[in-house]
């Protein structure tokens, strides 16, 4: 492996390149060293973990500039990467499984990772990026094709709930607006108990609907009209009553 020097540092002798070959060999060895001790600690379960992440970090240390491709670095990150997954620490799994798919494109753990990661931070379509990238070098991937595809039906929940929501608002506006054209002022909720929560609507042709209440106290009655369009007249309506309620509406219209 060898070492990053700047311009103009190139050894100028054969023992300078001996010398530096030899440095390189020492610092691969502790980082494949480093290295088999961290995938020693993820086998002995999560209290080691931070010992392994610790083991991972000194490995990619011994590694020095990495400005180039290079696979035994992405397969540094791409652990490291697993091992903050099983911690919960998903920013920082995402940055690792970043930097291995960079280091080796071809690496499909880490863009699986990177994918879990994104997930876990709720960037669905960057998951859903990796999952596709990773999938390209490797179609026949059922692992990455599960994923993209749990993926892909969250987004899709997600884009429907967002459209409900979004169409509810904009209903709720048109409705404050039709309101507000026709100068009228609502008051505080009352009688819910009677009419639960049914709430004045707007039709597709700008008629207000309206739930309406009629009282008789006198006799401790009421009836109530789920819809009630402003077009209408009472007379309309009056058939739906109960005949006791005709009855005492018309007594009470009368006295």
């Amino acid at each position: 492996m060898a070492l990053l020097m700047e311009p103009g540092s190139e050894p100028l002798t054969e023992g300078e390149k001996a010398d530096l070959d030899a440095i390189a060999a020492i610092k691969e060895s502790a980082a494949r060293e480093y290295r088999e001790e961290g995938n020693q600690f993820v086998k002995k379960g999560r209290k080691h973990y931070p010992d392994a992440v610790d083991c991972y970090t000194k490995a990619i240390a011994q590694m020095g500039a990495l400005s180039a491709p290079n696979p035994d670095a992405s397969v540094l990150f791409a652990n490291r990467a697993h091992v903050n997954l099983l911690l919960g620490n998903h920013r920082r799994a995402l940055d690792d499984a970043q930097q291995a798919v960079r280091l080796s494109p071809s690496n499909l753990k880490a863009h699986y990772r990177a994918a879990k990661a994104a997930l876990a931070l709720d960037q669905l379509p960057q998951a859903a990026s990796f999952c596709r990238r990773g999938l390209e070098q490797d179609p026949a991937n059922e692992e990455l094709k599960k994923f993209l595809a749990q993926v892909e039906a969250q987004q899709r929940e997600r884009d429907l709930k967002r459209a409900k929501v979004e169409q509810a608002i904009s209903a709720a506006k048109d409705l404050a607006a039709a309101i507000e054209k026709r100068g009228l002022r609502l008051g505080k909720a009352a009688y819910q108990e009677l009419t639960g929560v049914k709430k004045p609507k707007l039709d597709e042709q700008g008629v207000l609907h309206w739930p309406v209440l009629l009282l008789y106290p006198e006799v401790m009655s009421s009836d109530f009209i789920e819809d009630f369009p402003e077009t209408d007249m009472f007379s309309d309506h009056l058939d739906l009553i109960s005949l006791e309620s005709y009855v005492i509406l018309f007594l009470i219209v009368c006295t």
